[in-house]
């Protein structure tokens, strides 16, 4: 059975032999993380509502403040802790706050307060978990091998965001939701398994995991500090910046296009449930047979900057027609080609980069420059709104910001390319 799974691995994704133990480990790694994050997901709508709708704005301003407070306290834990030690600790540590917020829930204290908490916890957690996982899958594997591996390994993940929503469909009423907590908890303590196992690993860099092994280092904010003093990570900021602002462009005009074609709140739900499932079929089928291909063989600059052509031929598309079925068919392209090409080609690019850079920067980017990007494209969009731009124009303005975007991501292939072969 090992033998044909491995060789159809070999066939179908491109890896070594002495890699396919590996590989399933990151998928499988990848898998139970988001799997327990997307139990985790519905409650945590849930509680946004508990914790009342007129207080959305403020719990986004919340997760702001919070993940900009949590950057010294996760780089000074990168500085005091080995590899093999941190990741772990990590998420240990989440775990730990997964059982408190199950204790204060069942003990019923405070419960709207919580519930704010909780969506605040929540919104800061993904994004620092999976910032990690990607942090050392970059650690692990050669660049040559992060164009091969991971497309697949990011299929975990799709996998896992697939899984996730279901155990909690299934489960919700007949255990409770808040019964959900300790089953998140035990897929993020496989995922610390799984990591263990990884580095005990033939193919991948120290697969030895000597038993001595020093701290990463660094100051608190040098995280913070080597993006500015770096062109290459601050080029990596600017292709996230224009990431997340035509992303959030879409997003409100998905909103106003599906509200003005439905007037029903469950043909609306349906419209998204039905983007969410093509773009969940259409990621894991590239994911598997496409990505490690078109990475190793159109390079890392090209794979990036694949999504950004397909925004600015969607935003022509809603120009030209502003229609339901346009934007259906833009946004799940969209989507699957950023978690099936694009998004594995970025995490590439931190693989030339130092252990430090790995850890710290790229979550500084992942979490603060993220967040950030959202808040000012959000204003940006209003703005456009108040100067009288419609859907169309405003698809208009986001064509030459896509193809700049575009521009970037071949200047940080090429980049990429020169770091890997002076490495």
């Amino acid at each position: 059975m090992r033998k044909r799974l491995a060789d159809l691995l070999i066939k179908s994704v491109n890896v070594r032999e002495d890699e396919v133990r590996a590989l399933l480990l990151s998928f499988a790694y990848f898998f139970c993380l988001l799997c327990g994050y997307y139990i985790l997901r519905p409650l945590r709508e849930e509680m946004g509502v508990a914790g009342g709708v007129r207080n959305l704005p403020w719990l986004f301003t919340g997760t702001f403040l919070v993940m900009l407070a949590a950057i010294p306290a996760f780089g000074s834990a990168v500085a005091r802790f080995p590899r093999r030690k941190l990741v772990p600790f990590i998420y240990r540590f989440f775990i730990v706050n997964i059982l408190l917020f199950y204790l204060l829930f069942s003990l019923g204290a405070g419960r709207v307060y919580l519930a704010r908490a909780f969506f605040i916890w929540v919104s800061v957690y993904n994004l620092f978990v999976v910032s990690v996982f990607w942090s050392f899958m970059a650690d692990i594997f050669e660049s040559t091998q992060g164009k091969r591996l991971f497309g697949f390994i990011a299929a975990g993940g799709t996998v896992g965001a697939l899984l996730g929503p279901a155990i909690t469909t299934f489960l919700a009423v007949p255990l409770g939701p808040i019964n959900l907590l300790p089953i998140s908890a035990l897929f993020l303590e496989l995922a610390v398994q799984c990591i263990r196992r990884l580095l005990q690993s033939p193919g991948v860099k120290n697969s030895a995991a000597a038993p001595v092994e020093n701290a990463i280092g660094g100051g608190v904010f040098a995280g913070a500090i080597g993006v500015f003093r770096s062109p290459y990570l601050l080029g990596i900021c600017v292709y996230i910046l224009l990431f997340t602002t035509t992303s959030t462009f879409v997003y409100f005009q998905q909103a106003h296009i599906v509200s003005a074609a439905f007037d029903s709140p469950a043909e609306r739900t349906r419209v998204f449930a039905l983007i969410n499932l093509i773009v969940g079929l259409l990621t894991l089928g590239v994911q598997w047979f496409v990505t490690g291909r078109f990475m190793a063989r159109f390079g890392v600059g090209r794979s990036a900057a694949f999504l950004p052509l397909v925004v600015a031929a969607g935003f022509l598309a809603l120009a030209v027609s502003p229609v339901l079925a346009v934007l259906i068919a833009f946004q799940s392209i969209r989507r699957a080609s950023n978690f099936a090409i694009s998004k594995p080609a970025r995490e590439v690019l931190f693989t030339v980069v130092g252990r430090e850079e790995k850890y710290k920067s790229k979550n500084f980017i992942d979490t603060v420059v993220y967040r950030g990007g959202d808040a000012v494209s959000g204003w940006a969009y209003a703005a456009l709104s108040g100067l009288g731009l419609g859907l169309s124009g405003i698809a208009v303005v986001s064509v030459p910001l896509a193809l700049g975007w575009a521009w970037v991501a071949l200047a940080l292939g090429k980049k990429q390319e020169k770091l890997a072969d002076s490495g």
